[in-house]
């Protein structure tokens, strides 16, 4: 099969293109698990930590990609829970001990042993995929499979950002970048709580203007102040000022939520200039997100389809995915980046 893989860390913006195009063995299902013929699979920055180090696989070469759809076309042992030829999802975790406390309460995204699909095991960026049977999520009709690759880490991470804010009727939210998880939790807002004001906060005119044109009340930059407080915020950027600049904007008691898998180094310096009295005390709070459990996927999907919520979608074949990854490194976005494969 043909497969985009990674052979080392690389620095983005001083190396050549970090993935390769080459010919490997289609992946063997072992005990309870499937194999899926890839459709589509979705661009996340997480890709980009797991190429820059900042979440570096424990092996080499390594196949990325954790947002993936396809259908199943072969089964190993035991396997019982999907019929070949079902339509599935594979989404951040491939695998987790099942027994642990974190993943006996449904939070199987804390457990210490879990294993990332795209990271620990070989992912998406390829034409097949093996996975355990439990983490292969049946995708709801309606949707196509490039729209449904992004609301299995973009969408569904969204939904359990929007969660852990502890958002109420009424409640003013901030998004603060608008990328492909952002624009989906502003259209998962207008169907769970359409009276609520929405204020998203990005760096570039377009983004603003993508996100006034899908719903948005306002839209400015990440020094602009809204019209009014907000009682909760969103972080999804991979750098640090927008987090002061929500915690600033934050009323009291606000919580805010950073949505992000690692935060690039390049304005570190800026989390020393942090100002207590002004941007963390009066009981704000910070909450981080750990991606995603399997029970957030399976939460989210039939919300989405029900609410009608679809992605905005750029497509790039699969020989494409180094441009795809250096457009969202370049910060070159609109809606969820996905790879065309099948």
């Amino acid at each position: 099969m043909k497969a985009m893989i990674l052979e080392g860390c690389v620095d983005l913006l001083k190396n050549e293109p970090p993935l390769w195009l080459v010919d490997v063995p289609t992946p063997v299902p072992a005990e309870r698990e499937v194999l899926v013929k890839v459709a589509a699979c979705g661009v996340c920055h997480t890709e980009l930590d797991e190429i820059e180090g900042r979440t570096p696989p424990p092996r080499f070469p390594v196949v990325l990609g954790h947002q993936v759809v396809g259908t199943v076309v072969a089964k190993g042992p035991g396997a019982e829970r999907h019929p070949v030829g079902r339509r599935v999802g594979i989404g951040w975790i491939a695998w987790a001990c099942g027994a642990c406390a974190w993943c006996r309460s449904g939070n199987d995204n804390l457990c210490p042993q879990f294993q990332a699909t795209g990271r620990d095991v070989d992912g998406g960026y390829a034409e097949y995929l093996k996975i355990h049977e439990e983490y292969a999520i049946a995708i709801p009709d309606g949707y196509s499979d490039v729209q449904a690759a992004p609301l299995l880490c973009a969408g569904a991470i969204g939904y359990r950002s929007l969660r852990l804010t502890r958002m109420k009727s009424g409640a003013v939210l901030g998004l603060f970048g608008f990328g492909a998880s952002a624009h989906l939790v502003l259209r998962l807002v207008r169907h769970l709580f359409p009276e609520n004001p929405v204020f998203v906060f990005a760096r570039s005119a377009s983004e603003q203007a993508f996100a006034r044109e899908i719903g948005a009340d306002w839209a400015g930059n990440f020094d602009e102040w809204p019209p009014s407080p907000i009682d909760a915020a969103i972080d999804t950027t991979p750098v640090w000022r927008p987090v002061l600049s929500a915690l600033e904007r934050l009323s009291p008691g606000g919580r805010l939520v950073i949505n992000a898998i690692r935060k690039e180094s390049v304005d570190r310096h800026l989390l020393a200039e942090l100002d207590y009295p002004r941007q963390l005390w009066m009981e704000k709070e910070i909450q981080s997100v750990a991606n995603v459990s399997r029970r957030d996927i399976e939460e989210f999907l039939p919300i989405a389809a029900s609410a009608g919520i679809v992605p905005e979608v750029q497509t790039y074949k699969l020989e494409e995915a180094n441009k795809a990854l250096m457009e969202l490194k370049n910060r070159n976005i609109r809606g969820a980046k996905v790879l065309v494969v099948g």
